[in-house]
């Protein structure tokens, strides 16, 4: 898009990424917002959706001359629907310029939001900062100007604030993969494992400036990071020993302890001092074991589980849940910047795995019905795209119901989340429910629907392939 001359209140179609031009307004950012160095930008709120970011002002095209334009490239329902909320708003406007009131949606929910946490754009005399909306009380937790409990910076591009439950979260400033501006630690980062999570995590490490040494079972994965710039190590146990932080994301709980406990596993290259990061998506009593051994060692531990898709992880989007070494969080702050939007600090180890299991628990669940209630429409007579055209207009409207049920409608399964790993989440989550003695029967209902699918052939296809149980 080509630079033009802007001003606050401006409509206008901002374009992030790669993602289509929006519509949306030039607001004033909350306090404690910083304007990002470098090339002129803007704070954009935009219509049909929660969220807003700063956009570089030759990403943004005036609303009213570039409308028609815009309308003919772009067909989708959501952008349709922000549109129109565009229109109301002038309507309601009556030649004011008012505050904008965005519609709560979820339509493109966290796309835009991960670049501009704790930028602060410096205000005018006539330019004055008004109060953030709810949005940010619970998105830029550390941002607002009515913080939960406190906050501190640890970084200069890095806040944490402690909310009234305990947990802390880290918002990361200008760091997902989308502009590129996180300053990298001068530690030396390893890798271990490059599957659908590690690969898009290890890529925008490498994009961000961090030195990486990489390590995969099947070693010809490595060979595109090391044409990006990556290390290449022989064994775990050589990336431990050579690195100062080690992170690992492999599929389950036995292949955790083999990578930790195996011949050259990590726990060989322990030594004091040298600090490992489990990513991977596991049981809290094997975490809890994985932290006992390596800190035997001398060694520092920190769980970190990342919520998020294969998608996610490529565009530096995850969000990323950590637990134990408080000040190896701290140390990770540039790298979690790098490959995710948010992180969460949830105290002792175990928790994390915890809340990673409840986690996939509901968005396992809510994929079984989406496909059960897909299903039940075909059977019935009524027609699935208008069911989901129905459900992106009601409130469970996200880009994941639109996602799956697409990879329905279109009989397109590559995977974006393996459907054989949100069952093992759904299995260790009941698992969870039963050591506590707390009944799960849907998430017990879905993981015999998900069996079904993998009896079925469909492990390897994404979890949206669970339709397939009810087909056949």
């Amino acid at each position: 898009m080509a630079a033009v001359s802007l001003r606050l209140g401006d409509l206008v179609w901002g374009k992030l990424g790669r993602y289509p031009p929006w519509p949306g307004k030039i607001v004033n950012p909350p306090k404690d917002l910083k304007k990002p160095r470098g090339k002129k930008c803007f704070f954009v709120k935009f219509f049909g959706t929660e969220d807003h970011a700063w956009i570089k002002v030759e990403q943004l095209k005036p609303y009213h001359a570039h409308k028609e334009e815009m309308i003919k490239i772009n067909k989708g329902k959501r952008f349709q629907q922000a549109v129109d909320a565009v229109e109301e708003f002038l309507r309601r406007a009556k030649g004011k310029d008012q505050d904008l009131t965005i519609p709560e949606s979820s339509t493109v929910k966290g796309v835009m939001a991960g670049p501009m946490a704790s930028f602060k754009w410096q205000p005018t005399a006539s330019e004055p900062v008004k109060d953030a909306d709810p949005h940010f009380h619970h998105f830029l937790l550390s941002q607002t100007e009515k913080p939960a409990v406190c906050y501190q910076a640890i970084t200069k591009k890095l806040k944490v604030c402690e909310e009234e439950t305990g947990s802390t979260s880290i918002q990361a400033a200008d760091s997902t993969a989308v502009n590129g501006s996180v300053t990298p630690t001068d530690k030396k980062i390893g890798f271990l494992g490059l599957g659908l999570m590690g690969s898009g995590i290890v890529s925008n490490l490498l994009k961000m400036g961090h030195t990486v040494t990489v390590w995969n079972r099947t070693a010809e994965k490595c060979d595109l990071f090391i044409q990006e710039g990556a290390r290449l190590g022989r064994t775990p146990a050589e990336v431990v020993s050579t690195c100062d932080i080690t992170f690992a994301c492999v599929s389950d709980p036995k292949a955790a302890k083999d990578l930790v406990l195996g011949p050259s596993g990590v726990l060989q290259g322990i030594r004091p001092g040298k600090c490992y990061v489990d990513m991977s998506t596991v049981d809290a009593d094997t975490v809890t074991e994985l932290a006992q051994v390596i800190v035997s060692r001398g060694g520092r531990f920190l769980e970190a589980p990342v919520s998020g898709n294969q998608q996610l992880s490529n565009d530096g989007m995850l969000v990323i849940l950590a637990a134990g070494d408080r000040g190896l969080y701290e140390d990770c702050s540039s790298c979690f910047q790098a490959m995710g939007k948010t992180s969460f600090f949830l105290g002792e180890v175990g928790n994390a795995a915890k809340m990673m299991l409840i986690v996939n628990m509901v968005q396992g669940s809510f994929m079984a019905t989406i496909a059960e209630g897909l299903t039940l429409a075909q059977v019935t007579g009524q027609s699935q795209q208008t069911l989901l055209d129905i459900l992106n207009q009601g409130q469970l409207a996200s880009i994941f119901l639109d996602q799956k049920c697409q990879n329905i409608l279109q009989g397109n399964f590559k995977p974006d989340f393996y459907l054989k790993y949100i069952q093992k989440d759904l299995r260790l989550a009941i698992a969870l429910g039963d050591a506590v003695n707390h009944p799960t029967p849907m998430a017990a209902a879905a993981n015999e629907v998900y069996k079904r699918a993998k009896a079925l052939d469909q492990s390897d296809n994404d979890m949206s392939a669970v339709y397939r149980a009810y087909i056949h």
